[in-house]
């Protein structure tokens, strides 16, 4: 039996070759710019993190996501480029410090460093996910798509490592008016 998530991708493949020919709408090219800038802000939290705790898990995780976080944004560059659309302006790359150089006043926690991580993956998982539904070239969809899935991968990684830690926040349980409490 073929593989029906395979044979969507090739369906999707072919008709990109079609849709490459037609130029950019303006709601796929405020997608690209938008996430591009998202990648650019969230590069330099990664850098400051990766500054400031010591965790060595930490550390590892925040450079997973600053190798993932280039990836996108050279592929996204690069397409943007191609298309001919102005690239968002990037802030400057964070000089390397020691950690135990800043003071307490300023350091960020663990804590603090994973959620805010978590929210800027969160957030680049829904620009992608609107992206792709609202993009009507397959190519811009597909690469969105690719984002997101790289980023869900990634976050389940995160959400692993802050459990662990007990680091993840979690809201109140809903519990209905008038059932048993757990």
């Amino acid at each position: 039996m073929e593989n029906i998530l395979e044979t969507i991708m090739d369906t999707l493949k072919s008709i990109r070759v079609q849709d490459e020919e037609q130029p950019l709408h303006v709601g796929e090219v405020m997608s690209c710019w938008i996430y591009l800038a998202g990648l650019e802000l969230a590069k330099v939290s990664v850098q400051a993190g990766i500054n400031t705790t010591t965790d060595d898990e930490l550390k590892a995780i925040l450079e997973e996501d600053m190798k993932l976080g280039t990836s996108q944004r050279e592929r996204l560059h690069e397409f943007m480029l191609k298309e001919g659309i102005t690239l968002p302006p990037a802030p400057e790359e964070m000089p390397i410090s020691d950690p135990n150089s800043i003071p307490p006043g300023v350091k960020l926690t663990d804590d603090v460093i994973a959620n805010e991580l978590s929210l800027k993956i969160i957030s680049l998982i829904m620009r992608a996910a609107g992206a792709a539904s609202e993009s009507i070239r397959t190519d811009v969809g597909l690469m969105f798509i690719q984002f997101q899935s790289e980023k869900l991968a990634f976050a389940s990684r995160l959400k692993h490592l802050m459990r662990k830690r007990g680091w993840i926040k979690v809201p109140p349980f809903y519990v209905p008016p008038g059932s048993k409490q757990p």
